[in-house]
């Protein structure tokens, strides 16, 4: 009797398994769609729109005929932009921990620098399409109003004024990111920016009346001094070193701590 002997075909060896990397195009388009998610998000966003009719509204009924012009209708405009869109960046940041999202969004994408990232653009994307909304919505407010008032059209808002308005919104938004990231807190954050944009720029103008010597130094301290100048059209040499030495006190250095403990930080 022979024994046979069975041989055991060899497997395959398996190749290991990879996972290619979320493209950074959807990341950020998934970041945009959150803005817009959520009632308070949605009617947050909406309240752009909402503010460029009604501050084109107020240009037409109280305005002199001779300042109907398409700066004043971009500086009516600017004024709640300059609120509301600091306040869009700062709820797309601490949403993920006031709305326990955190865990799951850097689950999906381990890589929180990624997503840090992501928000920037999406926050960046957002400015850029209010303020060219914004524009549009004073361009035809100033046609409705010369035409009402029988004067002509005056378009006095240069593409180099229109870009460094952009230029102080986004650094305005990348200013109320920056709290979100460090504070992670929506109330927090919120008065912060306020404190930031209001309360030291007023303290700060009282010291420099009383105390000569700081006249000086505000440029150099005050980053909604400095930021001032991009809304005053074509800065100075001095008046963008001004800007560049102010952004980096009050945005880079504290972004670059805040963005350290986030991505060193537990998420829960």
């Amino acid at each position: 009797m022979s024994t046979a002997t069975l041989e055991r075909p060899a497997h395959a060896a398996h190749a290991p398994h990879t996972v290619d990397p979320i493209p950074m195009s959807r990341i950020v388009g998934v970041e945009i769609s959150k803005m817009f998610n959520t009632r308070s998000g949605f009617w947050l966003m909406a309240s752009i729109g909402i503010a460029a009719v009604l501050a084109t509204g107020a240009t037409l009924l109280f305005a002199p005929n001779d300042e109907l012009t398409q700066e004043a209708f971009s500086a009516a405009i600017g004024f709640p932009m300059a609120v509301i869109l600091p306040m869009v960046a700062i709820l797309s940041v601490t949403s993920e921990w006031s709305q326990r999202s955190g865990l799951t969004t850097f689950t999906l994408v381990p890589h929180r620098g990624r997503v840090i990232g992501a928000k920037v653009l999406a926050t960046l994307t957002v400015a850029v399409t209010s303020m060219l909304l914004a524009l549009a919505v004073g361009a035809i407010g100033n046609v409705i109003g010369s035409a009402i008032a029988g004067v002509d059209t005056v378009w006095d808002l240069s593409l180099l004024d229109f870009a460094l308005i952009v230029l102080a919104n986004a650094l305005g938004m990348l200013a109320g990111f920056m709290l979100g990231v460090v504070l992670r807190n929506s109330p927090a954050a919120i008065v912060g920016y306020f404190v930031i944009s209001f309360v030291l720029p007023t303290l700060f103008m009282v010291l420099a009346n009383a105390q000569s010597w700081f006249e000086d130094v505000w440029p150099w301290v005050d980053f909604n001094y400095a930021q001032g100048a991009l809304f005053n059209g074509d800065p100075s040499a001095a008046e963008w070193a001004h800007l560049g030495v102010t952004g980096l006190i009050w945005l880079a250095i504290p972004l670059a701590l805040g963005l350290r403990v986030v991505t060193r930080s537990e998420v829960k």
